[in-house]
């Protein structure tokens, strides 16, 4: 039997004749607040599941079916998100530092104000999503952000090589020191931008400027 208790209260939320929440079909279940930190939920069927503010800190949710989860406001830190289907879901206000989210599925996900820096990215389809989120240091290499909104989000070096942004929104959008090597712009091209090199340190070389010219005016005066 596996006991599913709130983070504070230690209520029990839910049981489940189980060993273990991997695999498992926990559809529409009310787990708000739930304590999940460090859980195997690998490849369990959690469709339109409650999980608003629940703490998933390290947990293990690849290959999940979260299709029109409620993960708002949810610690998602360090959690393995990796293959997961997060289609149409929740996640205003997630924490989701560092979380593994390699080809993970967020079309028409929400995720404004979300926190992902440092989060990994790459080969999710985010197309559509709204993505006003911050993603400083996040890696998107080759995601798919086609017709995302990611009017205002943090992008400060980030690394969008590859990434495909046609259509998308990004009206003040924050590329400061990002790496947009091969990345796909909003017109559908190509970008062919490498990350800048340091300048090389040394001593500057001193060029010396040539001596103006005798002003004309004043040899006709002379003469």
């Amino acid at each position: 039997m596996v006991e599913i208790k709130h983070k504070k209260t230690r209520e029990v939320l839910a049981e489940l004749d189980a060993d273990s929440l991997a695999g498992r079909k926990i559809t529409g279940a009310r787990l708000r607040g739930a304590d999940l930190a460090g859980a195997d939920l690998s490849g369990a069927d959690l469709v339109n599941t409650d999980l608003r503010e629940a703490d998933l800190t390290g947990a293990d949710l690849s290959h999940c079916t979260l299709n029109g989860a409620y993960l708002e406001g949810a610690n998602l830190v360090h959690a393995n998100l990796s293959g997961a289907n997060l289609t149409d879901a929740h996640l205003h206000h997630a924490e989701l530092e560092e979380a593994n989210l390699t080809g993970a599925i967020l079309r028409y996900a929400q995720l404004r104000n979300a926190i992902l820096s440092r989060a990994n990215l790459s080969g999710a389809d985010l197309s559509m999503s709204d993505l006003r989120a911050d993603l400083q240091d996040a890696t998107l290499v080759r995601a798919d952000l086609r017709a995302a909104d990611l009017t205002g989000a943090n992008l400060r070096g980030a690394d969008l090589q590859e990434a495909n942004f046609t259509g998308a929104k990004l009206t003040a959008t924050q590329l400061v020191g990002a790496n947009m090597f091969g990345m796909i712009d909003v017109h559908g091209n190509r970008m062919a931008i490498q990350p800048s090199a340091p300048a090389p340190r040394g001593r500057r070389r001193r060029t010396r400027q040539p001596k103006p010219a005798h002003p004309w005016w004043k040899f006709w005066a002379r003469a």
